[in-house]
């Protein structure tokens, strides 16, 4: 009897830590983080990080709340205890902020956190609230049961991911790094979400490697002049040029170790062969995850930025244009070679923002739990390995010698292009993909 009464308790802490995700989720998403970049324009990131430090320390966490660098860039960490304190920490880390939303062009208020149609609405939803309201239900579960994991787990939500992580990530490991000490690996976005292939099977996508991040601003600088002469030596020109090359050049094919590995995976699978000769097109094939697959097969270089001039008869001595790089491991040296081929001798170059790629290997102990941890929730599901062509935290965290992986757990349903609500429209996530990662989550970081 008393183990049937143990079973139901189990259900019953279970079903209500899924319930409380759902709504933390929602309740995250109404507050405000818009990170536009700009310090001064940043809102809400203190007041999610207080809401967290709130919702922990109700069950019993001591927190530590950190403003990094600038008023009201918020963060908390918490330490849960384990059951082998000689064991390295892992970090499950995420962050507060998120991109900016225009309400015009949404289905319901960006920052509504409405729950309808089967699904959580808002900014955030996917990046990555979601996972902030997985992780706080779990870590309240663990302390308000009296879980202990089998080692340290230390919770972290974070700042200014969305700009680079300097405020956040970035700040807290070149100055509070004691606050991550024994940590050897980690977990946190854009990973663990499922894709369905052949035959219904689903595959549920791990990261285990991210493209370097490189904003550049270029200039280009002439002779300025009166814009009804014959002008010979215009800095318009000159970065209008340059950056069209830039945009419209297409880097060489490199398949680094993790793109290799997704799909060998994949083939094994479906029996897809993906043909050196035509990687777009056989990538092609993978539906709505071709998007992020396809972005990595080689650097980027998109333009996203122009400035110059300020009257309409009046040639200006500089113009400036950001582009948004994304470079793959192992290649930033012959990128940038690549790049100064490009653009040429007239324009300069600098980086507003430089941050490393990451890449580890698909194995050990972490992956295999997990792998167990999504089967047993998921029967003849099947795990592997993926490169996200966007960034993380983990660049930083790696720094500190952290290993570190994409894990936000979702079965997702097999119609939804869930890489196109990453900064997008009507950005949601299913109900039952939160209630599932939850259990996912509970189950993998008691056996971790």
């Amino acid at each position: 009897m008393s183990e049937q009464k143990s079973a139901l308790a189990e259900s019953h802490d279970t079903l209500v830590a899924e319930e409380e995700a759902v709504a933390l989720t929602s309740e995250l998403i109404r507050i405000d983080t818009t990170n536009t970049g700009d310090p001064a324009t940043v809102v809400g990131e203190r007041a999610a990080a207080e809401y967290v430090a709130e919702k922990l320390a109700e069950v019993g966490y001591e927190t530590t709340y950190v403003e990094s660098g600038a008023k009201g860039r918020g963060n908390v960490i918490a330490r849960l205890a384990g059951a082998d304190p000689s064991r390295g920490a892992l970090l499950v880390h995420g962050h507060l902020d998120v991109v900016p939303a225009d309400p015009a062009e949404w289905s319901v208020h960006p920052f509504s956190g409405a729950v309808q149609d089967d699904y959580v609405w808002g900014r955030g939803a996917v990046d990555m609230k979601d996972m902030l309201g997985m992780t706080l239900a779990t870590a309240r579960r663990f302390k308000r049961d009296g879980i202990v994991p089998p080692r340290d787990l230390i919770f972290a939500f974070l700042a200014d991911e969305e700009a680079g992580g300097e405020y956040g990530a970035q700040w807290l490991v070149e100055n509070r790094a004691d606050l991550f000490e024994g940590a050897t690996e980690a977990i946190s976005e854009v990973g663990g979400f499922s894709i369905t292939v052949k035959d219904g099977v689903r595959a549920y996508m791990i990261e285990t490697a991210e493209k370097g991040i490189a904003w550049l601003r270029l200039r280009a600088r002439g002779r300025a002049g009166h814009g009804s002469m014959v002008h010979e030596d215009n800095a318009v020109t000159k970065l209008t040029q340059a950056v069209a090359r830039l945009g419209t050049h297409k880097f060489p094919v490199v398949l680094t170790d993790s793109v290799k590995e997704f799909f060998a995976a994949v083939t094994e699978l479906t029996g897809m062969e993906f043909d050196e000769a035509d990687l777009d097109g056989s990538v092609a094939k993978l539906g709505a995850v071709a998007r992020m697959v396809g972005a990595t097969l080689r650097d980027t270089a998109n333009p996203t930025m122009l400035n110059a001039g300020y009257k309409a008869n009046v040639i200006p001595s500089v113009a400036e244009a950001v582009v948004d790089c994304r470079v793959l491991p192992g290649r930033r040296e012959a990128f940038e070679r690549e790049l100064d081929e490009i653009l040429g001798p007239d324009i300069e170059r600098e980086y507003i923002t430089n941050l490393p790629s990451v890449e580890t290997t698909f194995d050990g102990a972490l992956v295999d739990a997990m792998t167990a941890s999504i089967i047993a929730e998921d029967p003849g599901a099947v795990t592997l390995p993926y490169m996200l062509s966007g960034g993380t935290d983990a660049k930083s965290f790696q720094s500190l010698g952290i290993r570190c992986f994409g894990f936000a757990p979702l079965r997702l349903p097999a119609d939804l292009d869930f890489s196109a609500l990453f900064h997008g429209v009507d950005e949601r996530v299913p109900v039952d993909a939160l209630k599932f990662g939850t259990r996912v989550l509970d189950r993998f970081l008691r056996s971790s």
